[in-house]
Protein backbone atom coordinates (compact mmCIF):
# COMPACT_ATOMS: atom_id res chain seq x y z
CA UNK A 1 0.00 0.00 0.00
CA UNK A 2 1.68 3.28 -0.82
CA UNK A 3 2.09 5.85 1.48
CA UNK A 4 0.33 9.38 1.06
CA UNK A 5 2.61 12.17 0.29
CA UNK A 6 2.62 15.73 1.49
CA UNK A 7 0.35 16.82 -1.68
CA UNK A 8 -1.87 14.18 -1.87
CA UNK A 9 -2.87 15.33 1.66
CA UNK A 10 -3.34 18.87 1.31
CA UNK A 11 -5.50 17.59 -2.09
CA UNK A 12 -7.85 15.16 0.59
CA UNK A 13 -7.93 18.28 2.78
CA UNK A 14 -8.72 20.70 0.61
CA UNK A 15 -11.73 18.51 -0.45
CA UNK A 16 -13.29 17.98 2.72
CA UNK A 17 -12.86 21.58 3.19
CA UNK A 18 -15.00 21.69 0.36
CA UNK A 19 -17.65 18.91 1.03
CA UNK A 20 -18.16 19.97 4.77
CA UNK A 21 -17.18 23.76 5.08
CA UNK A 22 -14.73 25.49 7.47
CA UNK A 23 -17.63 25.55 10.08
CA UNK A 24 -18.03 21.99 10.17
CA UNK A 25 -14.75 20.85 10.58
CA UNK A 26 -14.39 21.33 13.89
CA UNK A 27 -17.31 19.41 14.53
CA UNK A 28 -16.55 16.78 12.33
CA UNK A 29 -12.95 16.41 13.99
CA UNK A 30 -14.73 15.86 17.44
CA UNK A 31 -16.14 13.55 16.30
CA UNK A 32 -13.76 11.44 14.74
CA UNK A 33 -11.61 12.01 18.18
CA UNK A 34 -14.62 10.84 20.05
CA UNK A 35 -14.73 7.72 17.64
CA UNK A 36 -11.32 6.94 17.86
CA UNK A 37 -11.53 7.12 21.37
CA UNK A 38 -14.28 4.34 21.85
CA UNK A 39 -12.45 2.13 18.97
CA UNK A 40 -9.18 1.82 21.32
CA UNK A 41 -11.63 1.17 24.65
CA UNK A 42 -13.37 -1.50 22.73
CA UNK A 43 -10.03 -3.07 21.79
CA UNK A 44 -8.60 -3.11 25.30
CA UNK A 45 -11.64 -4.24 26.82
CA UNK A 46 -11.68 -7.17 23.91
CA UNK A 47 -7.99 -7.86 25.00
CA UNK A 48 -8.94 -8.34 28.89
CA UNK A 49 -11.54 -10.67 27.39
CA UNK A 50 -9.26 -12.93 25.63
CA UNK A 51 -6.81 -12.81 28.69
CA UNK A 52 -9.04 -13.35 31.47
CA UNK A 53 -10.35 -16.40 29.41
CA UNK A 54 -6.78 -17.69 28.50
CA UNK A 55 -6.22 -17.93 32.34
CA UNK A 56 -9.55 -19.94 33.17
CA UNK A 57 -8.22 -22.19 30.34
CA UNK A 58 -4.97 -22.94 31.28
CA UNK A 59 -6.27 -23.50 34.97
CA UNK A 60 -8.41 -26.02 33.69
Amino acid sequence: MPMLGGQELLIILFIVLLLFGGSKLPELARSLGKAKKEFKKGMEEDEKEESKEEKSEKKE
